[in-house]
């Protein structure tokens, strides 16, 4: 089994492109979070988004007009050339066969739906155009990130809706590991949509002010949308060519509740199963995690059992580790939040900084976790956990490290 390392980050996400000014922003504590200027949300009671402002695909597709693909797609197109870029991998140095995508989603391309169901409204189902169909079903997310590419190694999607970033990176991870690609871009990605807004308007998840998590007072979370890709490859074969290495990929771990469709288990059953498998395939225990980058939505019900679930894991060391919620920056980027947490765990190896969790106001007794309130701090974490959950029960934990940790 070959050692993996992240070389290269791309990112679009609504405080900033590309890593640099989203770290920055991140650690300045800065709020991505705005009213929604997309759509019309008079008919709702919230009116709160995390919407990717003045993005242009069009200087990031090389091979493809915009209108080929979906707005999935162009952020996740955009951020993939980024995460190359920055990797200093140059494809014509590889067999094109051995270098694949893996990408997750929670709901694909869902502005084609809100575009039909317009168009055939107003105009009936014969004016509906016959080549709007086919940009819909979310491999093609993927599959356009390998056309602009020339990829033509795996090319998978995994839709396990807001677990499904850290999927996408764990399979990545095998690929590589077990020899059956050179090179991986892995991540997420998902477009704002009036489908996404509505559901969560109706189960009253979204907050009318602001992103609260682990807070006594919050409210709900903000929907968003956005991109990660990150560069994964050998870690021999980074070393070699005297890549960056962000951080090392140690492990992963994967459950499901099996328990309820919107609801997670009540004591945190999968939750504690996923961390505590990621752990033990990473071959490090309880004592070795230094940050967790919590899922964090926000929603009274999530902070709490997320919460429940790190205390049964980590006993009396629970309140110690630094445990934040991006989300509060950057809302609930669906499929792409745990590709863009990810990154922001690498991140916080690399530069030493954990980010914080903003909004931070008054404690919750049943939240009495160190959830780096409202700066960030500088700790130098050796190995970080990166947790997601999902409908359905999905949930997804992945333990990255510093390559020569203590």
């Amino acid at each position: 089994m070959r050692r993996v390392a992240i070389t290269g980050l791309g990112l679009v996400t609504p405080i900033g492109s590309g890593w640099k000014r989203f770290w920055d922003g991140l650690l300045a504590g800065t709020s991505g979070i705005a009213p929604v200027t997309s759509f019309d949300t008079s008919a709702f009671p919230v009116h709160l988004g995390a919407e990717v402002k003045g993005f242009d695909p069009a200087p990031h597709l090389r091979r493809r007009p915009p209108e080929s693909m979906g707005r999935g797609a162009q952020l996740a197109v955009a951020a993939a050339w980024m995460a190359l870029e920055d990797s200093g991998a140059e494809l014509d140095r590889y067999p094109r066969r051995r270098v694949g995508v893996s990408m997750g989603t929670t709901s694909g391309e869902p502005l084609f739906i809100e575009r039909y169901n317009d168009i055939r409204k107003a105009n009936g189902l014969d004016a509906v155009p016959g080549d709007m169909l086919p940009k819909y079903p979310c491999h093609t997310i993927p599959a356009n990130i390998a056309i602009e590419m020339d990829l033509r190694g795996p090319c998978l999607m995994i839709p396990t809706a807001c677990a499904a970033g850290n999927y996408a990176i764990g399979n990545a991870f095998d690929l590589l590991r077990s020899g059956q690609a050179d090179l991986m871009l892995a991540g997420g990605a998902d477009a704002f949509s009036r489908i996404t807004y509505t559901g969560f308007s109706q189960l009253g998840a979204i907050a009318p002010e602001r992103c609260q998590p682990f807070d006594k007072n919050r409210r709900g979370m903000v929907p968003g949308e956005g991109a990660a890709v990150l560069v994964l490859e050998p870690l021999d074969a980074a070393q070699a060519r005297g890549a960056t290495v962000y951080a090392e990929v140690l492990g992963y771990g994967l459950s499901c509740d099996s328990h309820h469709m919107t609801a997670a288990h009540p004591e945190g059953d999968g939750a504690v199963r996923a961390m505590a498998m990621a752990m033990t395939e990473s071959g490090v225990g309880p004592e070795a995690i230094d940050y967790i980058s919590a899922h964090g939505t926000g929603t009274p019900t999530n902070d709490r059992v997320e919460s429940i679930a790190v205390k049964a894991l980590f006993q009396e060391r629970a309140a110690r580790v630094p445990i934040s919620s991006i989300k509060s920056m950057l809302g609930h980027t669906m499929g792409a939040a745990s590709a863009i947490e990810a990154a922001a765990c690498a991140l916080a190896i690399h530069t030493g900084m954990i980010p914080p969790t903003i909004n931070y106001q008054e404690p919750d007794p049943d939240c009495d976790l160190d959830c780096v309130p409202n700066q960030a701090r500088e700790t130098h974490p050796r190995v970080v956990l990166n947790n997601a959950y999902a409908f359905g029960g999905n949930n997804a934990s992945l333990c990255l490290s510093a390559t020569e940790r203590a």
